[in-house]
């Protein structure tokens, strides 16, 4: 019972440390990187779709990329959602290609990212303590009705803290390399 429950504990801590990574990739840098545009959304055909979905990405240069549209018709609305979005980018469009060339962040930017991605860790960091605590009242209830003697309930939980301390050191390690990342000129 106390294992099933760590077990499930872990995985849904597992996923908000990939999720915190997720979200850490879609911060930008100095550098272009596909993934910045991962969470734009364009409005093709009346459905906001994800612009990856729409096309292929290329990166000639440091702060270049190539974006070319599977379906030339979307370009304006390619175009227009990243202009909408909050990338800072100025894209302009050839007929063929859309190139965008992300600007020189700024010292003040990026203490702005710095801060954005110290608020993403944190709700990652809460989400991992949120599965520590139902896995921690799951421990308690079991040790409650008797389905499982003290000792172990309260090694259970030993368990489950360290389980726990990895996933927001884990958070941590990351937080910090994106945060060294940024602030590299």
């Amino acid at each position: 019972m106390i294992e099933e429950t760590l077990a499930e504990a872990k995985e849904k801590m597992d996923a908000s440390v990939e999720s915190a990574k997720e979200n850490f990739s879609s911060v930008r840098t100095g550098r272009a990187n596909p993934s910045l545009f991962a969470k734009v959304m364009v409005e093709y055909y009346g459905t906001p779709t994800p612009l990856q979905q729409l096309a292929s990405f290329q990166n000639p240069e440091a702060r270049t990329l190539l974006i070319q549209p599977f379906d030339k018709s979307a370009m304006k609305d390619i175009e227009k959602a990243l202009r909408d979005s909050d990338l800072g980018a100025n894209p302009s469009n050839d007929g063929n290609v859309i190139r965008v060339v992300l600007p020189e962040l700024t010292e003040e930017r990026r203490k702005e990212y710095v801060k954005l991605v110290k608020g993403m860790a944190e709700d990652a960091k809460v989400a991992v303590r949120n599965n520590r605590r139902k896995a921690k009242e799951a421990i308690d209830k079991f040790v409650k009705d008797g389905d499982v003697g003290e000792d172990e309930g309260a090694r259970g939980e030993k368990e489950l803290d360290s389980i726990t301390k990895s996933h927001v050191e884990n958070i941590d390690e990351l937080l910090s390399r994106k945060e060294a990342e940024l602030l590299e000129v």
